[in-house]
């Protein structure tokens, strides 16, 4: 009985998903750190820092892949939020900053760039921490949601039939990108990358629901 108990409580620890051995944790850990070093310090945010393109590959960076990692490392931190106030918070951020002014700050003035991705990073921190460790319906709805959103927001960039930001050619990671190409390829990076990772998020968490005895 005691070791059942164990296993149920390791696999309990982060409410939502598994918080998993100590190794596991630091891994999780590590990889967002590792992560965020290379979008932070690539030359997403430096050389090509006025595309939009490259903006939103460094955005779909941080909160779907190095967020995620880094709360699953840190399953036992208590949550700071709750799901609900964490989504809400979320969704104000990512339409704010998409705003066309706002977009056009982050271009081209520094500080703006910083405040932009330290915003994003702890807001889907927040996020996938408060979710994850809730788990449930709670946590599942915040993940759902917030796919929903940016897949409304993604299609609306990609199918956009004028670009909302720039009006010169920029670079994106070599490829050289007209304003409506940009703005098209980073409506569909959110797509690809963020609706999907909270879906799957969310999608991981209703199925737990469903596992007999929880």
């Amino acid at each position: 009985m005691r070791p059942q108990l164990r296993r149920r409580r390791l696999r309990g620890a982060a409410g939502g998903l598994p918080g998993g051995l100590p190794a596991m944790r630091s891994a999780f850990l590590i990889a967002g750190l590792a992560v965020l070093a290379l979008i932070w310090g690539g030359p997403l945010l430096g050389t090509d820092r006025a595309s939009f393109a490259a903006h939103m590959i460094a955005h779909m960076g941080v909160v779907a892949l190095t967020a995620p990692l880094l709360a699953l490392g840190l399953p036992g931190m208590p949550a700071l939020l709750g799901p609900g106030v964490a989504t809400v918070v979320e969704f104000l951020l990512v339409w704010g900053w998409h705003a066309p002014a706002l977009r056009a700050a982050a271009e081209t003035s520094l500080p703006a760039t910083v405040a932009e991705q330290a915003s994003f990073l702890a807001a889907g921190f927040l996020l996938w921490h408060a979710c994850l460790r809730a788990g449930g319906l709670a946590g599942a709805v915040g993940l759902l949601f917030t796919s929903m959103h940016m897949t409304l927001l993604g299609a609306l960039l990609a199918l956009a039939p004028r670009p909302l930001y720039g009006t010169a050619s920029v670079t994106c990671l070599g490829l050289t990108l007209g304003p409506g190409a940009d703005q098209n390829f980073g409506g569909t990076v959110m797509l690809a990358v963020g609706a999907l990772a909270y879906l799957a998020g969310g999608l991981a968490l209703m199925t737990r629901m469903l596992e007999p005895g929880r």
